[in-house]
């Protein structure tokens, strides 16, 4: 079991900038996949950005050069560096891991943190 935590939204205005965090409860490093969503209200959640095993990253076309996808393997800790926010970006942002346990895909999801960009 992993529990994940994530931290650091709020509101803040257009053009301005975030750091969410997501504290897992052990190492995740060693996943295959870790990775931020997101839901806005009467939308369906949505991958924002993604590190797989081998540190390939993959982002959204919405977020491309704006938000960067980062882990601190010691603090069993990932980030997500969001700049130059939009009203757009506001949604309840979610930290993922998925791994493979006795065979079989096991995901984790944090409790979700809200962002709220004002324009």
């Amino acid at each position: 079991q992993v529990q994940l935590v994530e931290s650091g939204g709020g509101l803040v205005q257009a053009g301005g900038s975030l750091r969410l965090s997501c504290a897992a409860s052990r190492s995740i490093s060693g996943n295959y996949f870790m990775g931020w969503y997101r839901q806005a209200p009467g939308k369906q959640r949505e991958l924002v950005a993604s590190v797989r095993s081998g540190g390939m990253t993959t982002y959204v076309d919405s977020v491309k050069g704006r938000f960067t996808i980062s882990s601190d393997s010691a603090k069993n800790t990932m980030y997500l560096q969001m700049n130059s926010l939009k009203p757009e970006d506001t949604a309840l942002y979610y930290c993922n891991t998925k791994t493979i346990v006795s065979g079989i895909l096991t995901e984790y999801w944090g409790q979700g943190t809200q962002v709220t960009v004002s324009s």
